[in-house]
């Protein structure tokens, strides 16, 4: 249903005319009768530029791809894949698309305004990128803001994100193509973290650690639940103590990770190895361990996740699981212009493979 000028201007209390105004701000307004249109333009995700209903099938040359923190090297290599399919081989005259990187700083409330903002530029397609924040009222709306840019021709991809959850039947939605447009390139956070966990378990490990990252996030959770996995199926004894030994709701950062290594060794002196959430909170716990005195790998073993640049350059080499970050985005790009195929029911999963590195050893007999 196309949502016009006088919705908005009912759903804020106001005259269309006052709509208007708010939207061209070529007329003075009062503060709160402003916030009023824009809260009510933001809830029915009112097209602004031009009349709703001549755009809703028309899209520019923006594509809009968002990361949680642009600083952070996962999504740097990410972004940048998924940029240089824009201007790429292959891609001339009218394919090529203007890519803006839209920095959410990892809030649900930004990620919502940055996609209500694409719609109201056209995108021609939209990439979200890492994990999703696990709220259900935010998933709700996450949803319902994908579909309605799927439905306007906006191509979605989400790249390192589970797919959309099922529609709830709760709120109307538009009318979209088959599964709903969007197109989801889903890493394999459980299998990887289940791989390096059994690594370590074979090695013999069984007072092992583990940092988390945020509490809300779908990574964090999918990571854990492979780790705890992999010590159910190998070690039971340890999967008993795994709940002490996880420092839980940090964030994907250094400073998480040196934290999160002091009290584990606060709460179990004689653990033998720790994994991180990710290669960043990984270098966190070997600073940490340094501090105290600890050599890595011969007192404790450590491994992290992701396989940024860094991991094999850092001293000694980090054990870690290897995910494509730059193959995975610049398949997204293709999948975003429309230059490859989409894979069966629009889900791909990436596969997360364990890199042995020299962080990680047999324990030392005590």
């Amino acid at each position: 249903m196309t949502v016009t000028l006088a919705d908005v201007a009912a759903r804020a209390g106001v005259s269309s005319a006052t709509v208007s105004r708010v939207l061209n701000g070529n007329y003075p307004v009062a503060d709160g009768t402003r916030t009023r249109v824009l809260r009510a333009v933001d809830e029915l995700q009112y097209v602004v530029n031009g009349p709703a209903s001549a755009l809703a099938a028309a899209t520019s040359d923006l594509v809009g791809i968002l990361v949680n923190d642009v600083a952070d090297p996962f999504f740097g290599i990410v972004a940048s894949a998924v940029q240089s399919e824009m201007g790429g081989e292959g891609v001339t005259g009218a394919g090529q698309k203007l890519a803006v990187v839209c920095n959410t700083g990892g809030s649900p409330e930004r990620e919502l305004t940055y996609l209500t903002l694409l719609r109201r530029q056209r995108a021609a397609a939209v990439v979200l990128t890492g994990s999703a924040v696990e709220e259900t009222a935010h998933s709700t709306a996450l949803a319902d803001r994908l579909r309605h840019l799927a439905a306007g021709g906006t191509r979605i991809v989400l790249c390192g994100r589970p797919p959309l959850p099922p529609r709830s039947g709760t709120t109307e939605q538009p009318p979209a193509p088959a599964e709903d447009g969007v197109v989801t390139l889903t890493f394999d956070n459980r299998g990887g973290s289940h791989r390096l966990t059994a690594h370590l378990l074979t090695l013999g490990h069984r007072r092992i650690g583990y940092v988390t990252g945020p509490a809300d996030r779908s990574t964090t959770r999918h990571r854990l639940e492979g780790h705890r996995r992999a010590l159910g199926e190998q070690a039971p004894e340890a999967l008993a103590e795994a709940e002490r030994l996880t420092v839980h709701g940090g964030a994907y950062d250094r400073s998480a990770g040196y934290d999160g290594a002091l009290e584990l060794l606060r709460r179990a002196p004689d653990l033998t190895a720790v994994l991180a959430a990710n290669d960043t909170v990984a270098l966190g716990v070997c600073a940490a361990l340094r501090d105290r005195g600890l050599r890595i790998p011969e007192d404790v073993s450590v491994g992290g996740f992701d396989d940024l640049p860094f991991a094999a350059d850092a001293s000694p080499a980090l054990t870690t699981v290897r995910l494509p970050l730059h193959e995975a985005g610049a398949r997204a790009g293709r999948l975003a212009l429309g230059l490859e195929t989409p894979p069966p029911g629009d889900v791909a999963t990436v596969r997360a493979d364990l890199m042995v590195r020299a962080s990680t050893a047999p324990p030392a007999p005590r």
